[in-house]
């Protein structure tokens, strides 16, 4: 097990063990749970929260003072593990009374084992897409960044999307920036959804936003010259509607319609994809006859009152979700789900029965394991869940529905198509 000390020092507990939570269930590990801590991730202190860990009994034990400075406080410690990886464990703690919500990140169970940091989870992408090793420093980012801004000066989307690479860092931003893979087209600034895990809108202030949300409605004109540049330069090139620095896309239907004209005008076979709740089918019809090539539905649950209770939908629910997807495979597109993961929750067999079920009756192509960014114990309670009795395991779920859908993929990241 790993702590953090009163000064902020992260140290291996002499004696006790890693343990893992699933849902508020807490678990003890052993190396066979664990990988070693990928390139890219960090390390977080959680303040007002105990670290728990397994003692030579195989009992759990909440850690209270520092076994090297008797009296001194401590603190538990999280991973947030870099893209392409998916936790099958959350971080184990007991949180203190008073203790603040903690920010919009994932917390994957951290331990120390053989001379490094290891975590509970699995690399479900083999993509490099975002792999830290795959970025330059940052001097040639910000040449190229500002090459591009000079060039695409009185274009208000470039604009955005470079302060999207120099300010925030962001993946998908700087891979546009450095002419590869993925790149975005954030368009909307309104949303029909009240998320709890929103990262750029939180009217409810339960939470810190990670990043402030566009502010204008770019034109038809100004997406296509992003997405024209990016798919006549970039390496492996696709394009993507619906990113985390706006709301929701299909809200700006006839933008996107305009807009995907004039990428096929130029790009008649590029992957056009777009990321969205799903919650106006109709438009994603629309949309696929304009030349959509894929679609990125996210789900936090397949029952539906989890889903409204996390999404706080404003006019639709999960049912539009699962047509829009239907929609999509019926005009012979790529529907995949962006399945935002919790350990003991996502596995749960409830869920798994409910997961299965739409693989099959969408013929889903592809599964996104991505981590849902949130204080686990705020989502369970909003959800109102309670520990679970049973759950199969993120990575044994993943391993079932292979062998029982052989065709569906699993991964990280949307694919390029062509």
């Amino acid at each position: 097990m790993v702590y953090a000390d009163s000064q902020g020092n992260i140290l291996d507990h002499p004696e006790l063990k890693i343990a893992g939570s699933a849902a508020g269930s807490w678990e003890a590990l052993d190396e066979r749970d664990c990988i070693p801590l990928p390139e890219g991730s960090e390390l977080f202190l959680l303040p007002n929260r105990l670290p728990v860990g397994v003692n030579a009994e195989n009992k759990f034990e909440v850690l209270t003072e520092d076994p090297l400075k008797p009296g001194d406080p401590v603190s538990a410690v999280a991973a947030f593990m870099a893209p392409a990886y998916t936790a099958n464990h959350s971080a184990c703690y007991k949180t203190l009374p008073g203790a603040e919500n903690l920010p919009l990140f994932a917390y994957t169970a951290v331990g120390f084992s053989r001379g490094q940091f290891v975590v509970s989870g699995l690399r479900t992408d083999q993509s490099p897409r975002q792999d830290p090793s795959r970025f330059p420093p940052r001097q040639r980012i910000e040449a190229a960044a500002r090459r591009l801004l000079r060039t695409y000066g009185k274009n208000r989307l470039w604009q955005q999307l470079g302060i999207c690479a120099l300010n925030y860092g962001c993946p998908a931003a700087l891979n546009l920036v450095l002419g590869r893979w993925e790149a975005p087209l954030p368009t909307s600034p309104v949303c029909n959804a009240n998320c709890i895990g929103c990262i750029s809108y939180q009217p409810d202030g339960l939470f810190p936003c990670t990043q402030d949300r566009i502010t204008f409605t770019p034109s038809a004109q100004e997406v296509a010259e992003v997405a024209n540049h990016h798919l006549a330069k970039g390496r492996d090139p696709l394009v993507s509607f619906g990113q985390g620095c706006e709301g929701e896309p299909l809200m700006q239907a006839d933008l996107l319609t305009e807009s995907i004209h004039l990428i096929r005008a130029e790009h008649p076979t590029a992957t056009v994809n777009l990321n969205t709740n799903g919650s106006r089918p109709e438009v994603v019809t629309r949309l696929m006859r304009a030349g959509l090539s894929s679609i990125r539905v996210s789900l936090n649950s397949l029952i539906k009152e989890r889903h409204q209770a996390y999404y706080r939908p404003k006019g639709w629910s999960l049912d539009e979700a699962v047509l829009s997807l239907k929609e999509v495979k019926r005009a012979n597109g790529h529907a995949s789900i962006n399945l935002l993961t919790m350990p003991g929750l996502t596995d749960s067999p409830e869920e798994a029965d409910a997961l299965f079920k739409l693989v099959e009756e969408v013929n889903l192509d592809l599964i996104q394991w991505r981590n849902l960014n949130i204080d686990p114990e705020v989502y369970l309670k909003m959800l109102d869940i309670k520990p679970p009795k049973e759950r199969l395991g993120i990575h044994a779920l993943i391993e079932k529905l292979k062998r029982q859908f052989p065709n569906l993929k699993h991964g990280y990241f949307n694919p390029k198509l062509f």
